[in-house]
């Protein structure tokens, strides 16, 4: 929560792509199509007996992916997993992997060829036996053995060269028109790497024994849930979309040519799932927001760490990101923003709210306030269509920066953006050490339980029972059975 913003580019932005999870690290959500792999910069491979774990890159990608997560039932039992690839891989002489799992709610897993292995808690949660799991690493491990990484730094070498001689040797019009086909000849490659993954990891989990249609259920739940996001936070295409989904095949193609792959396997039914052994490894798992890096619970946002709260204003939806907390009313065509930026020390918030921060103030509205005992200031501002109601808040170190956005800003909207604005305070030390995130349990469903009775039981703010399906693999038809086993999400 520290990148400044404009408001006309943020106004661009909030509608497209600002509510979505973990903005700044949800690219697999973003992309659909390119569901396992967030692209990993060559490495060369560690020596053998090395310590992977010590290693530079392997300490950034951590840090880069909110730090490891202490999981140590999942940890084992996804190394076991890793145990029967090796058995089953295309190339036996690989490294033997181990696993890492990431302290993040993005879904994401990758690979590396020095042995190490990510999967972040957001993935743990998606998945719903080990031979999705399975389907996974097998896929980030296929990635390495085809040495995509180094083919696709390759291509990418040689567009830029071909881009350079064609500036040179042609017309300007002519080498745009070389440059766009190379990059065209780049994504088509990208898209065959992911399939051809696919389709090798699809083989590998079948031939350890795992159900070979994992892969394709897993891809399904990807595409189940940036569907549920969309409908949840109105999230439009846009051309970032568009250039995105060039460069990768879209889910439902993924899932067509993965339920392929495996049917030359087998009919469905062959190899094993181990749905129980799965979410037994998987049950206290944490879910969600990192509770000290901030955490939403229905229309309130707190950060501990920080020692703030502040609730948003009735029939928005927040979502919390590594740069800004975002919120959406959809119906309003309203939105907000909280982020943060260090004191910059200036001659008064006033002076700091004038300095060119934000486009189309209006100097006049700027007002001095307190806000629970914090000093602020609050001001109109309008680009375009839009009009925002603005408030930088002082508290220790930072100024808090929190803006609305509404079409037409009423006499209503603005009462309930400046009660919302008057929400925030500091938490006490015992409201911050009472933090504590969700977690995903795992239940038995008892005779007479139904979706509904048990996504009753969800700590969701919205949709609960779509939630409820979406993680455990249920179409809208399917009952619970008495029985079995489902994950549901609690404090």
């Amino acid at each position: 929560m520290t990148a400044p913003v404009r408001l006309k580019s943020w106004v661009r932005a909030v509608f497209v792509a600002a509510c979505a999870l973990a903005v700044s690290a949800c690219a697999e959500l973003e992309r659909q199509g390119q569901v396992f792999t967030a692209p990993i910069p060559p490495t060369k491979p560690a020596p053998p007996r090395m310590d992977n774990r010590s290693s530079v890159q392997h300490k950034e990608l951590v840090a880069q992916f909110g730090g490891e997560y202490q999981a140590p039932a999942a940890e084992r039992y996804l190394n076991e997993i890793l145990v029967k690839l090796a058995g089953a891989s295309d190339t036996p002489g690989q490294p033997a992997y181990r696993v890492t799992i990431l302290n993040t709610p993005v879904v994401n897993a990758f690979a590396l060829p020095s042995g190490n292995l990510y999967v972040t808690r957001g993935l743990l949660a998606l998945a719903t036996d080990a031979s999705e799991a399975a389907a996974v690493m097998a896929h980030e491990i296929a990635h390495v053995t085809l040495r995509h990484s180094a083919l696709r730094a390759e291509r990418e070498r040689e567009a830029a060269l071909i881009s350079q001689a064609a500036t040179v040797i042609q017309n300007k019009q002519k080498g745009e028109e070389v440059r766009s086909s190379q990059r065209l000849s780049v994504a088509s490659f990208s898209r065959q790497q992911e399939l051809d993954a696919d389709a090798t990891g699809v083989r590998v989990i079948a031939r350890a024994g795992y159900d070979p249609y994992g892969a394709s259920r897993f891809l399904t739940a990807l595409g189940r849930s940036t569907e549920l996001r969309a409908a949840l936070y109105g999230k439009k295409k846009s051309s970032l979309d568009y250039d995105i989904m060039s460069t990768h095949p879209s889910t439902p193609d993924r899932v067509a040519k993965a339920i392929a792959a495996a049917r030359q396997i087998g009919a469905p039914g062959v190899g094993t799932r181990d749905r129980n052994g799965y979410l037994a490894a998987i049950n206290g798992v944490a879910f969600g927001d990192d509770p000290m890096e901030g955490y939403v619970r229905d229309r309130k946002f707190t950060h501990p760490r920080l020692r703030f709260t502040f609730t948003a204003p009735e029939g928005f939806l927040l979502e919390n990101s590594n740069e800004a907390v975002f919120g959406v009313r959809q119906a309003d065509n309203e939105a907000l923003r909280l982020d943060s930026v260090r004191d910059p020390h200036f001659e008064s918030l006033e002076t700091y709210v004038g300095s060119g921060w934000v486009d189309g103030l209006m100097q006049s509205s700027v007002k001095k306030i307190d806000v629970n005992g914090l000093p602020a200031v609050t001001a109109i501002a309008r680009a375009g269509e839009w009009n925002f109601r603005l408030a930088v808040i002082q508290s220790g170190d930072f100024l808090y920066r929190l803006i609305f956005a509404a079409k037409a800003l009423t006499d209503e909207a603005d009462k309930s953006f400046m009660e919302s604005i008057m929400t925030f305070r500091r938490v006490t030390p015992e409201e911050a050490h009472e933090a504590h995130g969700l977690k995903i349990s795992v239940v038995a469903a008892a005779p007479g339980d139904s979706v509904e009775t048990l996504s009753s039981r969800m700590v969701t703010p919205n949709r609960p029972v779509e939630y409820f399906r979406l993680l455990n693999g249920l179409e809208d038809a399917d009952p619970v059975t008495p029985g079995e086993h489902y994950k549901i999400v609690t404090e």
